[in-house]
């Protein structure tokens, strides 16, 4: 897939008001500082469309975003470390859970890991919700520029042994770097399957094989 064209749309607190369902979504979601905002400018080759941020949690709305005038991106708010009282963070944490279970034009959850790190409970617990609410999602290793190889597959291993005790089928997963632009090619692949099948036989703008 070859993206053109990436504008900024809305940010929402009710899933309710956001952008029409006329196009497909796919939403990106992880633990506050995963590298989301960064991940999603690669991807987009926008550099300033999603802010960065080093302070964790500055992302508090569903952020929107119109790719190739043909499919939505939308930005999560990050669970876990974020300096909001606990009364906040319920509120987050539902708006979230309402907007991934009653979004009807959803077609996948990219989740966000961050590949420097050993398994974090609460990664795991995310990725068991996702399960029980009946989300397709894929899981994706970031910062993966930042950790030596050997340590990397030890960590990606490791947390995917722990998922095993919960899952009797894992979700795939790939590995990928804002900084090197890994793992670009296969999510724009990921995407441009999902538009054809939310829209079967039609001509998805930007849908070629290259992507960068």
């Amino acid at each position: 897939m070859i993206i053109t064209k990436a504008e900024y749309l809305s940010s929402e607190v009710d899933w309710k008001a956001c952008p029409g369902g006329n196009f497909p979504e796919y939403a990106f979601i992880g633990r506050s500082n995963v590298g989301k905002s960064s991940l999603i400018n690669m991807l987009t080759g926008k550099h300033n469309l999603a802010r960065t941020s080093g302070t964790p949690g500055k992302t508090r709305t569903i952020n929107h975003y119109l790719v190739n005038d043909s499919w939505y991106l939308a930005d999560l708010p990050g669970y876990g470390y974020a300096k909001v009282s606990a009364s906040e963070r319920k509120k987050w944490e539902e708006m979230i859970r309402l907007y991934l279970c009653g979004r009807p034009n959803l077609v996948q959850v990219f989740a966000l890991v961050d590949a420097r790190l050993e398994p974090q409970q609460i990664d795991l617990e995310f990725m068991n919700r996702l399960g029980a609410w009946k989300i397709p999602f894929l899981i994706l290793f970031t910062k993966t520029d930042k950790v030596r190889p050997l340590k990397l597959k030890a960590h990606v291993n490791a947390f995917l042994q722990k998922m095993e005790a919960s899952w009797e089928v894992l979700p795939d997963h790939l590995l990928t770097s804002a900084q090197d632009r890994s793992g670009k090619k296969e999510i724009l692949d990921r995407i441009a399957a999902g538009n054809l099948e939310f829209h079967p036989g039609i001509k998805i703008p930007g849908s070629g094989n290259k992507s960068n």
